[in-house]
């Protein structure tokens, strides 16, 4: 039991993380401590969906073609060594124009060896194990959106300390209170 709660200390910290945020929110009489605590909140969703995009073992998912390791395996290959890196990016740009219409077929179409036509069962396995990329893409659009949303909460709290003298919610609702009342005795009289 201990094990299963170690190997998931990432998500004990969300938890954590979330817990404190939720209770800031909703606890804090003070309008920037409220958005802090949002904040945090937000921090914690971010951390969860990143954990949850991210596998064991598994590395980005940058693909590569068949031979590019072949080619740029090591720099001095690519003519990064000593004095005479000229001759080599030259023969290596030459065989880059060589091999441009290797990939073509003779219709002018471009092909790519190594995949399989939709509906063919079997094929190869993948030999690599990539991680998800597409909660890190979201949750960058999400910081952008968080912020954003920070920045009106702050510009909301100026314009109410301009107009109440207070960003305390118990003052703001006290002020809100005596001017309905002070309205509503005016409109009677």
């Amino acid at each position: 039991m201990a094990e299963f709660i170690f190997e998931r200390y990432n998500y004990w910290a969300v938890i954590f993380l979330m817990m404190i945020g939720l209770y800031v929110t909703f606890q804090a009489g003070n309008m920037i401590k409220r958005l802090i605590g949002l904040s945090v909140f937000q921090t914690s969703v971010f951390l969860f969906y990143i954990t949850l995009g991210k596998i064991r073992g598994g590395s980005a998912p940058i693909l590569f073609g068949h031979d590019y390791l072949q080619e740029h395996g090591g720099h001095e290959d690519d003519g990064h060594g000593a004095g005479h890196g000229g001759d080599h990016a030259a023969a290596a740009g030459h065989d880059v124009a060589h091999s441009a219409n290797e990939g073509v077929d003779e219709l002018g179409r471009p092909f790519v060896d190594g995949y399989i036509e939709p509906g063919h069962v079997g094929g190869a396995p993948l030999q690599e194990l990539y991680s998800n990329p597409l909660p890190h893409v979201l949750i960058l659009t999400a910081i952008v959106v968080g912020v954003a949303t920070l920045a009106v909460g702050l510009a909301l709290v100026v314009r109410i300390r301009e107009s109440y003298g207070t960003i305390e919610m118990d003052e703001v609702r006290e002020a809100d209170i005596k001017h309905a009342d002070t309205e509503a005795s005016a409109e009677t009289a």
